[in-house]
């Protein structure tokens, strides 16, 4: 047993001995006892219990005992003790040195924090930003550590309203750590000037030696004449990276993190073009802080941290002034997690993921159509953003119950249900289940918005909500206008309304459907042997979305045409509207893949005996339950059940596939429908990719009922090796 580890009483102590308290040295006690215990016994009262022992705190275990693991018992101790001087160094190039170190350890604390550790295990590991007046003496120093905690806050303001740090409980929590502090709101200003300071000492190092004389009263950054140069540098790139120094006159360009972050939060969108920019030089300055390395580190001080690869610096030399422990007494609810703090290179990269991702969301065009949004919400999800730029995303697309805080819901779903503009603003706005349908896209948003497990789940739940809104619109239609109403010229408006809207809350019901089951593969949520049922009910819900898409489509350009329709129709319109749109073409693409993977994993099982793992915990029957409860219990679709997977898939045979090869079919869709995408690059791409998944799965096919049943070593797997969803069947000879 570590007797260090049990600090002695003392004066310092964190809890002080009174009058009626005495503090005894126990360490004797506690060997004594650990001698007679065996492995998984402990010490209790006779009034302890199991939910008592759930919640006990196991003495001298790290990950338990928050005690254990500090050095000192409070902050004033560590700083007795030279945790964080002010001034670092009394050698002014050690100084600077020493002051690049902890820019670069707390841009790793960040990058750390944003993953989803705690900000007191992180970037409050930093000493000099618990006593904001201790650092008022170093000008450098006092304004960065400022700009550090208002950039903390802006971070967690952003996320808390966005309430996505449901996914991360721990990241919204401040433990009350100073993230506000006296004159905070000049930090900017307050690095304007240091910056100004050291960019006078850049030009004066840098102007011929003729010109030097003038500017001799400039004091210099450190005391050796040939390093002034690169420090300069490097301390400006961070500095730049770090603020905003907006001087249109001189033409100079502002950038810094924190602006960004503030430019984004501007309502409606406004402010974003100039985030853009901000962004664009954030990411210059991260390339001009990773050149800076070599200098750094041949010029370092000291003795270097092991292992190039898991450095925390520039310079690779051990920041001054952090310590983990120092918070962790003040980390509750949870014992102090285990962090080990990202690298300086993986913080750079994480870094410019996330302005790239931000970027991402400054260039949407706030388009008001729904179906555009939602499909740059699902291939921006494909990057997988972290926590920060989808916050900012959803705050991008719900403020103030509207869509980029100035398009109504009503508006949205007008738009969406393809009903002429001139009912924007029908007072049918105001009927209650149309304003719950309005808090239900909203909830979509926000749910599409979280991450992809998170989502998932979200997903599942509001499907009932859905269904029960259609239940409900449905039954106030037929109570206010009948069972037979049609849309006609002479048709009320409110009728013509909610018959348009009705079919697509349909459509967008089975939309949420098949991103729930999308979502599973992303996720690795479902094993090969239950691959057939996945793509069974993928197959169903893409039927049931290409009908509710192509009703709405031509409901919609039906009643368009009424308004000038000829006496006779020309057989040359008559040919157009026999064409299907391309968004159905689409869909269709997809149907043919689904079923044809449906019907070939099931002839595998039917005839080759292959792809049939039964679990020992349950039965198939119970898989499927677990996998699709959700778009059961909303009745998604209508129907269908397990009894129904088993009757379409139990009869498919090799040779009805060959027969009839679904495969061909989906790759002559994506040929043929790529015209209609001519403009949309991310339709293309993924048209591409369905393309090579059929071109590969119909040789395959082919392969198989060739030899299959004739080549016992024929092994057949199931990769996704090209699209996310679709698998590539791959056929190999053991």
């Amino acid at each position: 047993m570590d007797r260090h580890a049990l600090h002695q009483p003392s004066s310092s102590s964190s809890i002080p001995a009174t009058a009626n308290t005495v503090w005894a040295d126990a360490s004797s006690l506690l060997e004594a006892a650990c001698k007679d215990l065996r492995d998984g016994e402990l010490i209790h009262g006779e009034n302890f219990n199991l939910y008592a022992a759930m919640s006990a705190l196991e003495i001298m275990d790290p990950k338990m005992d928050s005690g254990i693991v500090n050095r000192y018992c409070s902050f004033d101790e560590a700083i007795e003790d030279g945790v964080a001087p002010v001034p670092i160094s009394s050698d002014k190039t050690t100084d600077v040195q020493c002051m690049i170190d902890i820019m670069d350890h707390l841009l790793t604390c960040e990058a750390t924090w944003h993953k989803g550790h705690s900000l007191a295990q992180t970037v409050f590991s930093c000493a000099y930003l618990l006593r904001p007046e201790r650092t008022s003496s170093h000008a450098l120093l006092h304004s960065y550590c400022k700009v550090i905690r208002a950039t903390c806050k802006a971070v967690i303001t952003v996320v808390s309203d966005a309430r996505t740090h449901e996914e991360e409980d721990l990241f919204t929590m401040a433990y009350g750590l100073p993230l506000s502090g006296d004159g905070d709101e000049k930090c900017l200003s307050l690095l304007n000037a240091v910056e100004e300071n050291i960019s006078r000492q850049l030009r004066a190092c840098k102007a011929p030696s003729s010109k030097r004389k003038p500017l001799e009263d400039i004091e210099p950054l450190q005391t050796n004449s040939d390093l002034e140069e690169g420090y300069c540098k490097a301390l400006l790139c961070r500095l730049r990276f770090r603020k905003v120094l907006s001087c249109v006159f001189s033409k100079m360009r502002a950038v810094h993190f924190f602006h960004v972050l503030t430019c984004m939060r501007r309502p409606q969108g406004r402010g974003l073009e100039l985030a853009r920019k901000h962004i664009a030089s954030c990411i210059s300055e991260l390339g001009i802080i990773l050149k800076s390395a070599e200098f750094l580190m041949s010029n370092a001080y000291g003795t270097c941290e092991d292992g190039t690869e898991d450095r925390t610096t520039a310079s690779g030399h051990q920041a001054i002034g952090f310590d983990a422990s120092l918070n962790s007494r003040i980390s509750a609810p949870t014992p102090p997690r285990s962090i080990k703090i990202l690298s300086w290179k993986k913080a750079i990269e994480y870094f410019e993921k996330l302005l790239h991702d931000l970027d991402i969301i400054c260039s949407y065009p706030l388009d008001p159509s729904l179906e555009v949004l939602l499909r740059f919400v699902a291939q921006f999800q494909k990057a997988q953003p972290d926590l920060v730029a989808r916050a900012h995303l959803q705050l991008l697309l719900v403020q103030d119950g509207k869509l980029y805080g100035r398009c109504p819901m009503f508006s949205l779903i007008i738009r969406a249900a393809r009903l002429p503009e001139v009912f924007l603003h029908h007072d049918i706005q105001k009927n209650e289940y149309v304003v719950q349908l309005g808090q239900l896209v909203i909830n979509m948003l926000k749910i599409l918005c979280t991450n992809a497990a998170w989502q998932r789940r979200k997903l599942g739940k509001i499907l009932q909500d859905w269904r029960v809104i259609y239940v409900q619109i449905e039954l106030a239609f037929r109570k206010e206008f009948g069972e037979g109403s049609s849309v006609s010229n002479g048709e009320n408006a409110s009728a013509r309304i909610l018959k348009h809207i009705l079919i697509w809350v349909e459509e967008q019901t089975y939309w949420i459907s098949h991103r729930f089951l999308v979502l599973g593969f992303e996720l690795e949520l479902y094993s090969p042997s239950e691959y057939c049922m996945v793509y069974w009910y993928l197959y169903v819900v893409l039927i049931r979305l290409a009908e509710k898409t192509h009703l709405k489509m031509t409901l919609s350009d039906g009643s368009a045409k009424q308004k000038g329709k000829k006496r006779k129709d020309s057989p040359k319109d008559l040919a157009r509207d026999t064409r299907i749109p391309p968004a159905i073409l689409f869909l269709q693409c997809q149907i043919c893949l689904a079923e044809g993977l449906t019907l070939l994993l099931a002839a595998l099982r039917n005839e080759l005996m292959v792809l049939q793992s039964p679990s020992p915990f349950n039965s198939e029957h119970e898989r499927f339950i677990q996998h699709f409860e959700l778009l059961q219990k909303a009745c998604i679709p209508d129907n269908i059940s397990y009894p129904s997977f088993k009757e379409s898939t139990s009869c498919a045979r090799f040779s009805t596939l060959v027969m009839y090869n679904y495969f061909k079919d989906a790759q002559k869709i994506a040929k043929e429908v790529r015209n209609g995408f001519s403009n949309d690059p991310d339709r293309l791409a993924e048209l591409r990719l369905l393309e090579q998944v059929a071109e590969h799965n119909s040789i395959a096919l082919n392969v198989i009922c060739q030899v299959g049943a004739l080549d016992p070593s024929l092994k057949v797997s199931f990769e996704f090796i090209h699209h996310p969803c679709f698998a590539t069947v791959v056929v190999k000879r053991s």
